[in-house]
């Protein structure tokens, strides 16, 4: 029994409301322990003692019935106190204010975007040499500062590294020229037996077309060719290769100089950029930019350390093979590693075609094996490994930008396109972060 408490029997009648006030119970006698009245010391529990919960009796215990009727009282009383949000003034949801909000800054940064896609495609004539000169400063700017760091002027660092590149740019074409030259004739002969060597497999089983049927089509193809008026196309095409040359010496100065004045002076340059920043944002700015200023040095640096290995992959299996042209193949696999994803793809098939027409269908499929290899290598093994996480970009976001690049600019833009987004990406995520350890550059 709990102490201080009185436990009813189930049997004893219940004192109605009012009995006790009333005066109708007889008062007890002296002495005697009154049933309904404990002794006040008594009453007072013992603070070692703990209420006996099993004998508490069914006074203690709530019934179902009475919990679901007290928990529907409650819910409604929280019901009628929720407050109740009024409607703006001028009736338009809150919600529906902030989905506009988002929807014009969304169409106002597309529009900047593409306003500014539109303005470098017009100036392409200066914007892509620009472009191309900021990737080869990437490139030569570790040149230029051990330069530097051995006490070389500065002026004279940035000559000797853009007069490097350019010797050693002009020496590797002119290997490359002159193995193409050397082995025209060797690849002229195979491809003809190799064609040779096509036409028995097609005529054979289980194909078994017929010889004279695909002589046919040949003199079909020939008859396409000679209907066409080469009198007439040349003039143009000559007046387009023209234009074509003269805009190409004229990109090739400007991404010189560029180039030069990058390697010389480009911190100043960066600096008069930079004022166009609030004054606020300056250092932020100036802390991201250095970030994605060296990602996209690693990205460069690693992307040639990517190039050569599969060109020398290349080469190699090409060397076993005995397939002509291998130098000037692995050469192209160099070149078109600088565009991910599909430049590998284009080198590979012309690797593999040269293998098929040289020597034979046995030694083209193991050509394709070995690329495969090697590109496996490469995008497994040698990107993580060189560039990390710093640069790391999804391969959906690859082809995203290199297909916008192609749209927006050829197989220029297809080039600019990944190392772009590596510099936005680096830039974003470090004002994102809010990173502001690197001091100001411009003076308050």
């Amino acid at each position: 029994m709990a102490i201080g408490k009185r436990v009813r029997s189930g049997a004893e009648p219940i004192d109605p409301p009012g009995k006790r006030a009333s005066g109708d119970e007889p008062a007890p006698e002296s002495g005697e322990d009154h049933p309904r009245r404990a002794d006040p010391v008594s009453a007072e529990p013992d603070q070692d003692q703990q209420p006996d919960d099993d004998a508490a009796g069914p006074d203690f215990v709530m019934k179902p019935a009475e919990a679901e009727v007290e928990g529907a009282e409650v819910a409604e009383a929280e019901v009628e106190e929720a407050p109740v949000e009024p409607l703006p003034a001028d009736g338009v949801p809150h919600g529906l204010k902030i989905a506009a909000g988002w929807a014009w800054r969304v169409l106002l940064v597309a529009a900047l975007v593409l306003g500014l896609a539109f303005l470098f495609q017009f100036l392409s004539e200066v914007t892509i040499p620009l472009a191309i000169a900021t990737l080869l400063t990437a490139l030569l700017s570790p040149v230029a500062s051990r330069l530097r760091k051995w006490r070389v002027p500065r002026a004279l660092a940035a000559a000797i590294s853009v007069v490097g590149g350019l010797a050693l740019l002009a020496g590797v074409l002119t290997f490359i020229v002159q193995q193409i030259v050397r082995q025209s004739g060797e690849l002229a002969t195979s491809a003809i037996q190799g064609y040779q060597q096509l036409l028995a497999w097609v005529a054979g089983p289980p194909l078994n077309i017929d010889s004279r049927q695909l002589a046919d089509y040949g003199n079909q193809v020939l008859a396409w060719i000679q209907t066409i008026d080469l009198a007439a196309i040349l003039p143009g095409y000559a007046a387009g290769v023209g234009s074509g040359v003269g805009h190409f010496l004229a990109g090739f100065a400007i991404c010189l100089f560029a180039l030069f004045y990058f390697l010389y002076d480009g911190r100043s340059v960066f600096t008069a950029l930079l004022k166009f920043v609030p004054r606020a944002a300056r250092p932020r700015a100036d802390a991201a930019a250095r970030n994605g200023w060296n990602s996209l040095v690693s990205y460069v640096r690693a992307t040639i350390a990517v190039a050569f290995v599969d060109a020398i992959g290349v080469l190699i299996i090409a060397l076993i093979l005995r397939v002509p042209l291998a130098i000037p193949l692995a050469a192209l696999v160099f070149l078109a590693a600088f565009i991910p994803l599909v430049g590998a793809l284009v080198s590979g098939f012309v690797a593999v075609a040269v293998a098929l027409v040289a020597v034979g269908p046995i030694q083209a499929l193991i050509m394709l094996i070995g690329i495969i290899v090697v590109m496996q290598v490469e995008s497994h093994v040698l990107q993580p490994f060189l560039l990390g996480r710093a640069v790391a970009l999804h391969p959906l976001a690859v082809l995203l930008a290199i297909a916008i690049g192609v749209i927006l600019g050829g197989i220029v833009g297809a080039l600019l396109a990944v190392p772009l987004l590596a510099f936005a990406k680096t830039y974003i995520s470090s004002l994102a972060a809010g990173n502001e350890a690197a001091p100001a550059v411009v003076k308050r």
